[in-house]
């Protein structure tokens, strides 16, 4: 009875989870709407994106501004796909980007077992070598490679932007290599004493271990080679041979831009990015928070 009395009090142990329970329901509505309000905030120039490239030319430059179309002017698209062989660059945006994919899963994750869980002399001063290349800009290594591919005759072909993928790039390697220390070193030290050999051990156990992780890096991969705009512009002389990112400069002229056109072959370039995020989600985020667990 004493124990029921003193819950009934205001100041009780039932008043306290009441005020414990408004408290943490309070945190939750206002993290949730700063989170709302930043969504917004970074979802603002994409839907102007949107509604601009169903605008007409005069509803685009109106004043006061207009924001919702009085008409959806969809000749835009078709305009657009018509006015720069669009199709073509975006197979070739298509082939560099799967190339690289390719290339990057075959490299980063057999450097990353090898920094993870083969031991050898000076591996940690290697592996601080090649964490040190991330620190490095672009812009000091793009003359000596230019000058480099053009001695192998390779401008103007699709080799320059696929190479690099295929040594394997030392963020990629690094996100592996957590992930493969995460793996329990029984797993491993069991096979090697079946027989297993390192590649064995590395093909058939460490790989299908890491999925989300390859699954990561393999979306990482495509996204910055999809929107890459600097490289193909080095490298691809030839407009044939152009991708999406560097196509997109047509619409610009020297005295005037089509915004319309512009605004919609923007939105085709982008959409497809868009929907891949949303479909895969739930793995890419899974491979990122089990990459940064050890």
């Amino acid at each position: 009875m004493a124990n029921f009395a003193t819950a009934l009090r205001p100041g009780g142990r039932a008043a306290r989870m009441r005020r414990s329970s408004v408290s943490r329901s309070l945190r939750s509505i206002v993290k949730h709407g700063l989170l709302m309000l930043a969504g917004l905030f970074f979802l603002g120039p994409f839907a102007y994106l949107l509604l601009t490239s169903v605008k007409s030319i005069d509803e685009i430059f109106a004043v006061p501004f207009v924001w919702w179309p009085e008409r959806f002017y969809w000749d835009n698209y078709s305009n657009a796909v018509n006015a720069i062989p669009f199709f073509q660059y975006t197979l070739n945006t298509v082939f560099i980007s799967m190339m690289c994919v390719l290339g990057e899963l075959l490299a980063a994750p057999l450097v990353a077992y090898g920094f993870a869980r083969i031991p050898f002399k000076g591996r940690n001063i290697l592996f601080m070598i090649m964490m040190g290349t991330i620190m490095l800009p672009s812009q000091t290594t793009m003359i000596p490679l230019y000058v480099l591919y053009n001695k192998m005759d390779l401008v103007n072909t699709f080799w320059p932007l696929i190479l690099p993928a295929f040594f394997g790039a030392a963020y990629y390697i690094f996100l592996l290599r957590q992930f493969f220390m995460g793996i329990p070193y029984e797993l491993t030290e069991s096979a090697k004493i079946d027989g297993a050999s390192e590649f064995r051990i590395y093909w058939q156990m460490i790989l299908p271990l890491s999925k989300p992780a390859l699954f990561t890096v393999g979306l990482l991969v495509f996204l910055g080679s999809w929107k890459d705009y600097q490289m193909p512009l080095i490298y691809l002389n030839d407009p044939a041979k152009w991708t999406l990112s560097v196509g997109l400069k047509a619409f610009i002229g020297e005295y005037n831009i089509e915004w319309g056109m512009l605004m919609a072959a923007a939105a085709l370039f982008t959409i497809p990015i868009v929907m891949l995020y949303f479909f895969v989600q739930k793995v890419f985020i899974q491979g990122i928070t089990l990459t940064g667990m050890k």
